[in-house]
Order: C-alpha cells, then structure tokens, then sequence
C-alpha cells in the first residue's frame, strides 16, 4: 500500500484558502510539480500547467480533470500568450533542467533555462500586481563547500568555470538572487525552497537520478551501477512530503524572502542504499563499482556529503518527514513494476499531515 502525506488547509496564510485558487504550476509535468498539481487538485483548486515536456511527461497528470488545463509550450513562449485579464492567486516554479547527466550533455540549454524561464516569471508575477511566487531551488547552491550539515545562510563554493557540472548550481543561484532582488525591490511575496535528494515514485533515472535507477537495476536482476567508491551519503525525501509543504511556505507571509532547504535528516551511503534496495526488492543483483570519469567524464566533481540543516523550516511550518525510506523504495518498485505508464494520477497523494506556520 502507498504512503500518503499532506497538509491542513487552514493555516496561517495571506489569504484564505478555504476558496478556491487559481494556481500557475511551471514545470507541472514534471516529478515533484506532478505531485504537486495532483494535490492542489486534491484540495479543489484551479490548476493551469505549463510544461514543454522536455523532460516532464504529460501522462503524470490527470488526463480529464475540470480543474486541469495544460499548456505545452516553452514559459517564455506561453506567458505573453496569457491574457491580461487572467489572473493567478499563487505560482509555483519548477521549470528547469535537472539532472547532472542533463547539464554535462546540454549546457548552454541548461543555464539559459534556468535562468531566463525564472527572470521571465518573476515579471510575469511582478507586472500582474505582485503574484505570490515559489521558486524551486537546489542543494546544488551550496557547490563544494564541506561544511556539514548545510544552512540556508552559509557560504557557498563552486569549482572552476571549466568544470560543466557547476554551471547547474550557478545557474540556480542566480535564480535565488534575481528572487530575492524581486522581493527587496518590489515587495514581490517569494518563497524560494532549496530541494535535497527527492525521490519517490513518478521519478525516473533518464538523467541520473539514483533511487530510480538502482530500484529498475535491482528489479531487473542486473548489476547496481555505483558511481565512485559509493561512500558519498546523501538524505533522501519523499516527493510526496516534499510538495505538501510548499504551498504550506507559499502561503506563509514571514516565509517570503527567505530560503528553505527541503529535504530529509538521515544521512544514508550510496553503497548502503544500494544494499538496502536489494534487500527490499528481494534482488539477486551484485553491486558493481564504476568509475567518475567513465559514468560522466573526466574532471567530474561529486561531494562527499550533501546533507540539509532543516531547522529553519521545521520552525516556520512545522514541517517533518514523514514517509520513510523503506516505503519511498517499495512504492517506486511498484511504480516501476506497472510500467511507469499510469504516472503519479495513480497514486493517492491526498494531503493530511499538519503543517503551520509557527509565527
């Protein structure tokens, strides 16, 4: 049986959310803005997705749904086509390349999307009259810097400027700034939530993503490809924990112009989840070891520990994680084993574990 994880809607907010909402999801088609427009639904709001299906696929949402409209276009293409009379109680960002195999294979695609699709919404939101806005950030922000665990405040440290797979966290980090400015300047309400090793199911491993790929490997009987010696450790979260707590921030005034790291708390070895995944599936497969430089290319950069300090997220809404790691890994085998076909529509993602905002 999945795991099911959600918000109150009555809670300390800027606006009323007992009404129905008008709600903008970029990047809606994607693995976390799936599970997000699928609960925002949940809750009787109205959802407009725009998605150009570059990496997202249109089968994670509802195929009929009253409340539903999806729109296939570049955001730069789709937000001058909106009418000025259209009007959106909230947005939520998630337009973006992901993945690190993704930004070493296309970078000049990677950085003008991140940054030019979240400067065209950040306009958008401001010359609408100053729309509520949440942009989806990344660990990545933090670059290389070893100190452990990471806080919203701390400094960051990227490698050369020769190095492809740093271009990602920069881009992302000018997204955080151009937020911010957008904010200070314009009192433009912005959330801006950093995101930690989600997983869940819906997610694919088509652009390096770990849990995915390893579960479809120890599903297969095929050996579990780990990059590096496999003692790097990261802190994984369900995707489903994750979305609900994002309109919980979005709605939460003394959440705007600040940042949020999203993730989990227990720090797990890739060689351990990998151990751990064919325990649960009942695998027979081996553990095979594969060099950096031959899964990327050389010169690649990984970090030894990417863990969140989530403090200051737990204060402001009281959020916690609640679905464990053993449920999140038998429910993307399930996923996997029907055929990756009917997408997060499937899965009960109904919202009602509490969060509020604290003051």
């Amino acid at each position: 049986m999945s795991a099911t994880s959600s918000f109150d809607s009555s809670l300390a907010s800027h606006r009323d959310t007992t009404q129905p909402l008008r709600c903008l999801v970029t990047g809606g088609a994607g693995f976390i803005g799936s599970h997000l427009c699928k609960g925002l639904l949940d809750q009787g709001h109205d959802v407009t997705v725009i998605d150009n299906l570059s990496t997202g696929r249109r089968i994670n949402l509802p195929e009929h749904h009253p409340c539903l409209r999806f729109i296939q276009s570049d955001l730069a293409a789709a937000l001058p086509a909106l009418g000025k009379g259209e009007l959106f109680d909230e947005i939520y960002h998630l337009a973006a390349a992901v993945g690190v195999k993704l930004i070493i294979a296309d970078p000049i695609n990677s950085i003008e999307t991140n940054i030019t699709q979240t400067s065209a919404i950040l306009r958008f939101a401001h010359e609408r009259g100053g729309i509520p806005i949440l942009i989806a950030s990344s660990s990545e922000v933090y670059g290389k810097s070893t100190k452990v665990p990471f806080s919203e405040e701390d400094d960051v440290h990227y490698g050369s400027t020769t190095v492809t797979r740093w271009s990602y966290a920069m881009s992302k980090a000018v997204d955080e700034y151009l937020a911010l400015a957008y904010h200070q300047q314009h009192a433009l309400p912005v959330a801006i939530a950093r995101f930690f090793n989600t997983v869940g199911p819906g997610q694919v491993g088509d652009y390096g993503m770990v849990l995915p790929r390893f579960v479809q490997q120890a599903l297969n009987s095929e050996p579990i490809e780990v990059y590096g010696d496999g003692s790097q450790s990261r802190c994984f979260c369900d995707v489903r924990d994750i979305a609900a707590a994002l309109p919980v921030l979005l709605r939460t005034k003394s959440a705007h112009g600040r940042v949020f790291n999203l993730g989990g708390q227990t720090p797990i070895t890739i060689q351990e989840l990998a151990q751990r995944i064919i325990y649960n599936v009942g695998s027979s497969s081996i553990i095979k070891h594969i060099p950096y430089t031959q899964a990327y290319a050389p010169g690649f950069e990984d970090l030894a520990i990417r863990r969140p300090d989530t403090s200051r997220v737990r204060s402001e809404i009281n959020f916690s994680q609640r679905i464990g790691l053993d449920q999140t890994i038998a429910d993307v085998a399930a996923w996997i084993t029907a055929g990756k076909g009917p997408g997060v529509a499937q899965w009960n993602v109904k919202w009602d574990v509490k969060m509020e905002a604290q003051r």
